[in-house]
């Protein structure tokens, strides 16, 4: 058994270690908001947070994230709760068809996390192997502005 605290909690997995935390998270924890892509970290509809840093799920083996802190979409915010990056998705209507959101949405919490004034050269790079197929590049950018501002103030007030 393998120890994770996944969405603030603590978990055992029985898998093996080399299983992708992609798959354990899907299969073995039934959280199918991290989805698969293409299985090579490159298009990051896996993305989630590992001690709050971004990291392709689909490329992290179960042993290395052995009683580290995960957070997926799920864990983001609720219904009731939305993280600031969710309510700028709905406010700026960032999705088309879906698919990738999840990973783009943990993509930008990660940056702004650290980057609470992000430029867009500071969007494009934490964004860079996130792929839209629907090409909504623009609305994530102002999205992640929106964002980046709601947080600021909710961090004056």
């Amino acid at each position: 058994m393998t120890k994770l605290n996944v969405n603030g909690t603590d978990l055992a997995v029985d898998a093996p270690l080399d299983t992708p935390l992609l798959w354990v998270l899907r299969d073995s924890l039934h959280l199918t908001g991290t989805k698969f892509g293409c299985g090579m970290g490159l298009c990051g509809a896996c993305t989630v947070h590992l001690e709050g840093a971004a990291v392709r799920a689909c490329q992290m083996p179960l042993a290395a994230v052995a009683g580290k802190r995960i957070t997926t979409i799920e864990g983001l915010g609720t219904p009731d709760a939305l993280h600031a990056v969710q309510q700028a998705w709905r406010d700026e209507d960032v999705p088309q068809c879906g698919y990738c959101q999840s990973g783009q949405l943990m993509s930008a919490a990660a940056l702004l996390a650290t980057t609470p004034h992000p430029s867009d050269g500071d969007i494009d790079a934490a964004m860079a192997g996130n792929i839209c197929r629907c090409g909504t590049y623009d609305r994530i950018r102002r999205a992640i502005h929106r964002a980046a501002g709601a947080l600021r103030e909710r961090a004056a007030a």
